[in-house]
């Protein structure tokens, strides 16, 4: 329901206007004065305001200008009495949306509302579309038909339609965003933005005025009021990537809008209160962060409501032919290439491939290929180097016999099956340490950490 304030020293007034728009569906407050609409504004969510240019003994423009600056984006429509035209045309030039001359009549008035609220939503579209850019070509959908996929996919479905937070992990390039913006598409919150945010790109400093906003004054160079992203996210969704990389004190105060589901901005006073779903994720290990004290648990908690884990693309091989065919798709079209499918021998190269960037390194690679190349078939020799001299590394043998000393305890026994095992799995590789990890189904910093510990780094 839009919220519109009301500015007028004649109660008349403020009764005869709320009568009007609030038939109209509109939830509509009234201030008396100046000092009441800013405090009104400064605390609430105003969608448009009306305000009078004669309020006693208060400058109607002063007033204007200082509602501007507490909310730059507020849409302001004027009422001025006869012999006023001069200073609503003034008030014009300082970003009045429109003016109306008194006595007015309902009609006009409930006309010119409604013009101004289209206006707003418009403004607040092309906001969100600046923010969020328009679909880019190649961007990846959630494709595959993988067992692993399906049950991602189907978690998706479940959640989407129940406003709890969602804590999405999975290695760099699966696909994080991808989901997050799935999950609110299949939600009730669709119609409203999805702001995402890196948490790792912003200094910390400037982290809590990007998420928060704040006001004028508040710190060098805030020169104005700005909202944060949690308000740009009303209703909808905020996207928080890499939150594991969020230093400790925005931890505590991040913690505490999921508490109080309200933020204050830098410098402000007062609360305000949002609606916006908070996603998550992580291509860190947090309970390893936890331990480590470099991220709290109870945020880990109030965060980890849903979890959604996406396998890396080595572990679901199935899904590689179907996202390069829609990749191959999307930028043959946007390149204007004739490439229309994939070569059984192409396709086996990249099945073998164990993609360490995931998604986002495929999408890479078929968009090269298709600014290099043209069609109407992909080859193996169109695919890059690494691809096309990947050999398939056949699976470990269910039991290799490794001897040890009899006298060995249990602890020293397992350490020296542990440390053959592995040793005979980077000879298959000849040393690679990805594909060993992923033939030992372990993630490669657990390799690294085992190859230092048993002296097998090279």
């Amino acid at each position: 329901m839009e919220k519109i304030l009301i500015i007028d020293d004649e109660a008349f007034i403020c009764e005869n206007v709320q009568r009007i728009l609030s038939g109209e569906g509109f939830e509509v407050r009234a201030a008396g004065s100046g000092k009441e609409a800013r405090d009104i504004v400064a605390g609430e969510e105003i969608d448009l305001a009306l305000l009078d240019l004669n309020l006693g003994s208060e400058d109607g423009i002063e007033v204007l200008k200082s509602l501007k600056e507490t909310d730059p984006e507020l849409l302001v429509i004027i009422i001025t009495g006869y012999g006023s035209v001069e200073s609503a045309v003034e008030s014009l030039q300082l970003g009045a949306f429109h003016y109306m001359k008194k006595p007015f009549k309902a009609d006009a008035l409930r006309l010119i509302v409604k013009l101004a609220l289209k206006t707003q939503t418009l403004k607040r579209e092309v906001r969100k579309l600046k923010r969020n850019n328009s679909p880019l070509p190649g961007r990846s959908p959630i494709i595959g038909k993988s067992e692993a996929f399906q049950e991602m996919a189907a978690q998706v479905r479940k959640i989407a339609r129940i406003p709890s937070t969602v804590l999405i992990t999975g290695e760099s390039g699966t696909g994080k965003e991808v989901v997050a913006r799935a999950i609110h598409d299949l939600s009730d919150r669709r119609e409203h933005p999805f702001i995402a945010i890196n948490c790792a790109s912003i200094p910390a400093p400037l982290l809590e005025s990007e998420l928060f906003g704040h006001e004028k004054g508040a710190f060098t160079g805030a020169s104005g009021r700005k909202k944060g992203l949690f308000e740009e996210a009303h209703r909808g969704t905020i996207f928080l990537d890499e939150i594991g990389e969020m230093d400790m004190a925005m931890q505590v105060k991040l913690l505490r809008v999921l508490q109080e589901r309200s933020i204050r901005r830098v410098g402000a006073v007062k609360d305000i209160e949002i609606d916006a779903r908070v996603i998550a994720a992580t291509n860190r290990d947090l309970a390893k962060r936890i331990e480590e004290k470099s991220f709290r648990e109870d945020l880990f908690y109030r965060l980890n409501v849903f979890p959604i884990n996406i396998p890396p693309l080595r572990e679901r091989p199935a899904d590689i032919a179907a996202l390069s065919a829609y990749f191959l798709d999307s930028f043959s079209r946007s390149f204007g290439r004739d490439f229309r499918d994939v070569s059984a021998e192409a396709e086996q190269l990249m099945a073998q491939y164990v993609w360490p960037g995931n998604v986002r390194e495929l999408r890479n690679v078929i968009e090269r290929i298709c600014i290099m190349r043209s069609g109407p078939t992909l080859l193996p020799e169109h695919l890059p180097q690494e691809i096309k001299s990947c050999v398939a590394v056949p699976p470990l043998p269910a039991e290799m016999p490794v001897t040890v000393a009899a006298d060995l305890g249990l602890e020293e026994a397992v350490s020296a099956i542990e440390k053959s095992l592995i040793q005979q799995a980077l000879q298959k590789t000849g040393w690679n340490v990805l594909q060993t990890a992923v033939n030992l189904k372990i993630p490669r910093g657990t390799l690294r950490y085992k190859m230092e510990k048993y002296g097998l780094m090279q």
